[in-house]
């Protein structure tokens, strides 16, 4: 009954998918404490407290049409508290109708996506990257062409990048910091990617999905994508900065630099509506705007990302550790990373393979999880490695 094409991708499901539902049937089996999950990007910390104030007096708030529709960008405050603080971070005179509130970055990305692609379209993605972009480009008709990042630095590499351009490529996604290795993208690279898109005979977007922006570590800052890039459009969310990943609270930002800037805004906020998403979720618009410079405590986040690192370090294996976002990803041993998630399974240690993000020979661990987690999983670890003959 269901679309063969819908039926075909159901069956390959999702790696991430999967180890999180392996690591459900070993906790059934063996308790929740004897598992040690670090599967699934979900943030575990509380949102902050200017989050949960604004929440309770918006819920208690007899205004009446609190809760009704508005226009499918969002209401227009809400817009202008976010163009107010992309102003600031990039130096950019960034507008309110500059802005289009979504449901979450996915959203964001969606709703540029359709406005962007015809048939065939091409969309570049630097690997590793978040595998639900595949089906996104998908959704509306355009063709991924995947160029994989140095596989030492992790780092775009702008020949190979220069290479894959063809005169279909209509848009390439970026992620900073990245979504598995924790990479960010540093200034220059983001400039010398500007230039070589300036230089073809056709406009090729940016669309930067910046969900971990605000998690930086060791005093790393994540560069304005806005300032760097002139044909850009921010793609966002607060699931991460807030902790709010089930609110489905985003927004998108085309840069005041695109060409035709006005016209690629009005055809996202249609996009939004015609999608079916109509507008974001009309509440937390408003916790949005009075919480808009608030974030979870990343201090938190540094210190587990410390603490698992300093476990695989000493267990012997290779990594380099991440300057932002909420994952490790060291070398994987051996060649094949599924196989080795499959060990670790053995050993009650779930992981991602780097494959699920097409990048062979890496694996992912997501450090959002409790600290007892990381040290209980050190036996674990160790046992894994003499597997491997892993030395520390």
């Amino acid at each position: 009954m269901i679309a063969r094409k819908i039926a075909d991708q159901m069956g390959r499901g999702s790696m991430i998918r999967k180890m999180f539902e392996e690591g459900n049937r070993l906790k059934a089996l063996y308790g929740a404490d004897q598992v040690y999950d670090f599967s699934l990007g979900n943030p575990d910390l509380e949102p902050p407290r200017a989050v949960q104030e604004a929440l309770c007096r918006l819920v208690l708030d007899k205004r009446p049409g609190l809760h009704s529709y508005m226009s499918n960008a969002g209401h227009e405050s809400v817009r202008q508290a976010v163009a107010a603080r992309y102003s600031r971070l990039s130096g950019l005179p960034v507008t309110a109708g500059q802005v289009c509130m979504t449901v979450g970055a996915a959203g964001a990305l969606n709703s540029v996506l359709k406005a962007l692609l015809d048939p065939g379209d091409e969309v570049i993605l630097l690997a590793p990257f978040f595998f639900e972009y595949l089906s996104y480009i998908d959704n509306h008709g355009g063709v991924a062409v995947e160029v994989p990042c140095d596989r030492d630095t992790l780092l775009p590499d702008l020949a190979a990048i220069r290479q894959a351009l063809t005169p279909k490529t209509k848009a390439i996604i970026i992620n900073s910091p990245n979504n598995p290795s924790g990479v960010i993208y540093p200034e220059w690279l983001l400039r010398a990617l500007d230039d070589l898109l300036q230089k073809q005979d056709h406009v090729i977007t940016v669309l930067s999905d910046e969900p971990y922006a605000e998690l930086a570590y060791d005093g790393n800052i994540v560069p304005s994508t806005l300032a760097c890039l002139r044909q850009v459009v921010v793609c966002t969310s607060w699931s991460k900065t807030l902790s709010l990943p089930g609110e489905r609270i985003g927004c998108l930002i085309v840069s005041p630099r695109c060409q035709e800037s006005d016209r690629l805004i009005q055809a996202a906020v249609y996009c939004n509506r015609v999608l079916g998403y109509v507008n974001a979720p009309a509440l937390f618009q408003r916790v949005i705007e009075e919480a808009i410079d608030a974030k979870v405590d990343i201090s938190l986040y540094e210190k587990r990302r410390d603490m698992l690192a300093e476990v695989l370090l000493a267990a012997g294996f290779k990594l380099q550790k991440p300057q932002g976002g909420l994952y490790l990803f060291p070398h994987s041993p051996g060649d094949d990373d599924v196989a080795f998630a499959a060990a670790c399974a053995r050993h009650r240690v779930l992981l991602v393979p780097g494959s699920g993000f097409h990048f062979q020979g890496y694996v992912r661990l997501c450090f959002a999880v409790k600290e007892s987690v990381i040290e209980n999983s050190v036996p674990a670890f160790q046992a894994i490695a003499r597997e491997y003959g892993l030395k520390g």
